[in-house]
């Protein structure tokens, strides 16, 4: 009975796993051997499609994108969330409500928030530039999101909106370190440095671990607020590999000349699949320190 019990339980999740990850996953899965434009019968060509992900100098180039988006983004990221939740981890006047302020941006959803720093690092009538024009700080508009800074605007809005979460998780890591360590080190004369090097961070090694690898998987996979900020403009400038993926599934613009592809998309999504898959298992073999330290 209790068997039967534990069945009925995990059945819902199991059937929702199946239905929307398992045979999606197998449909790709096939698809990516077919000339399939998603009407008419499929064409067998092998691995035709590989060989053209191979070739395809756009690809590529997303690869490389997605590589500066991901590495702009975890290097200021990764410091500053913990830099925050050290701060916040004290005895502050009104820290409740910090945590609150730098959490907020997790919750807008990116189209939104997108939406919202379009407004404000648009080219002609952005209210970045008019007020950097009002205080004599620069003579002419700024073009925040062309070709020379479309990729830097796009990477700090990325780091706005990812520190928050970051922080909060960096926050549960301090708050489950003894306080008695801090109090030990201090009567042994350690500073506020020496608590950080020898305390703070060695006890955060598992923590920071996870949250390496999700800042590391997501900043790979990340591609709504690009899509809604600059479509991977200008020039494709600021298209990452999951944009280019979209692109391939769903034309964005109707007049566009791009035909759906899906089996050449699903090509390019399973090359892009073992690329972060890759990644990600060898940022574990690197990190197996930061687990050990504890």
């Amino acid at each position: 009975m209790r068997k039967l019990h534990a069945y009925v339980f995990i059945f819902p999740s199991l059937f929702l796993t199946l239905i929307f990850s398992i045979y999606p996953l197998m449909w790709a899965l096939r698809f990516m051997f077919y000339d399939y434009q998603g009407f008419g019968t499929p064409v067998f060509i092998g691995l035709d499609n590989f060989a053209r992900v191979m070739r395809d100098a756009e690809f590529w180039s997303s690869v490389k994108n997605t590589g500066i988006y991901a590495l702009g983004k975890l290097i200021v990221t990764i410091p500053l969330s913990l830099l925050l939740a050290i701060i916040l981890n004290r005895s502050l006047k009104g820290r409740t409500f910090l945590r609150a302020v730098y959490y907020l941006p997790t919750i807008f959803s990116a189209s939104v928030m997108s939406i919202v720093f379009f407004i404000i690092f648009n080219s002609y009538n952005g209210i970045l530039n008019q007020f950097l024009i009002k205080y004599d700080i620069i003579s002419q508009p700024i073009s925040w999101l062309g070709a020379d800074h479309a990729m830097l605007t796009t990477v700090i809005i990325a780091i706005w909106g990812a520190v928050g979460n970051y922080m909060l998780l960096f926050l549960a890591g301090l708050q489950g370190i003894p306080e008695d360590l801090y109090e030990a080190a201090s009567l042994d004369g350690a500073g506020e440095y020496e608590k950080l090097r020898h305390v703070t961070i060695p006890l955060l090694g598992p923590v920071m671990q996870m949250i390496i690898m999700l800042a590391i998987t997501i900043s790979l996979k990340g591609y709504e607020s690009i899509m809604v900020l600059t479509g991977g403009g200008p020039y494709g400038k600021t298209e990452v590999m999951y944009l280019y993926l979209f692109k391939l599934l769903f034309p964005i613009s109707p007049e566009s000349q791009t035909l759906q592809q899906i089996g050449y998309g699903s090509a390019v999504g399973f090359t892009t699949a073992l690329m972060v898959g890759g990644i990600t298992v060898i940022y574990f073999f690197v990190s197996r320190k930061l687990n050990n330290i504890y």
